[in-house]
């Protein structure tokens, strides 16, 4: 595993952290890799998401859709 020093964090950020460590019974640097280690998986589930959406959109192009406006309002008139 890598070792990663930051410098400069905002004190309010710190003090933030410190608070959300205590909360989820962590320490300060149990914390910070667990937030890291979040974002890092948000965001290759986002990409994956975004990707397994174009596919699908691919499947229906050229496919004449009805607008949902009109399909809610029917489905409320009813």
């Amino acid at each position: 595993m890598a070792n990663v020093t930051v410098r400069n964090i905002d004190d309010q950020v710190i003090a933030s952290l410190k608070a959300q460590a205590k909360a989820n019974h962590r320490s300060l640097e149990g914390e910070i890799r667990h937030v890291l280690t979040q974002q890092a998986l948000r965001s290759a589930r986002l990409e994956e998401f975004r990707e397994r959406t174009e596919r699908l959109q691919s499947l229906t192009e050229g496919t004449p859709q009805t607008d949902s406006v009109a399909l809610i309002r029917e489905d409320r008139a009813r």
